[in-house]
């Protein structure tokens, strides 16, 4: 059996872990465009009622002693943010309207 990636607080969360704690935004958006809707439209309505205990679970820790479990889930929040637009308003995974222009994050946030 695999160890659990997610807090115990968060195990209704830890099917979607493999797929969705990625620590780069690169990696977060390659998954978008590589995901169907009705994948992440499971995703974030899992996680979307879960988003506030999960920020206040994350809160606890300082970014320099956050232990690996907890930037898990903090990863899985920012994958939530970069699937709420395809799945609020795009009902797409990319961008409406944009060709085959690409976004590319030089700097990550600090962790």
């Amino acid at each position: 059996m695999s160890e659990n990636l997610l807090p115990n607080d968060f195990a209704d969360l830890e099917q979607f872990a493999s797929t969705w704690c990625l620590p780069t935004e690169p990696e977060r958006y390659d998954r978008r465009l590589s995901s169907s809707m009705a994948d992440m439209q499971r995703f974030y309505d899992a996680i979307t009622p879960r988003a506030e205990d999960a920020l206040t679970y994350c809160d606890k820790f300082t970014i320099e002693n956050m232990p690996e479990d907890a930037k898990n889930l903090m990863y899985l929040l920012y994958s939530m943010i970069m699937v709420s637009f395809p799945v609020e308003v795009w009902s797409q995974p990319r961008i409406p309207d944009t060709g085959t222009a690409t976004l590319t994050c030089v700097v990550e946030p600090a962790l």
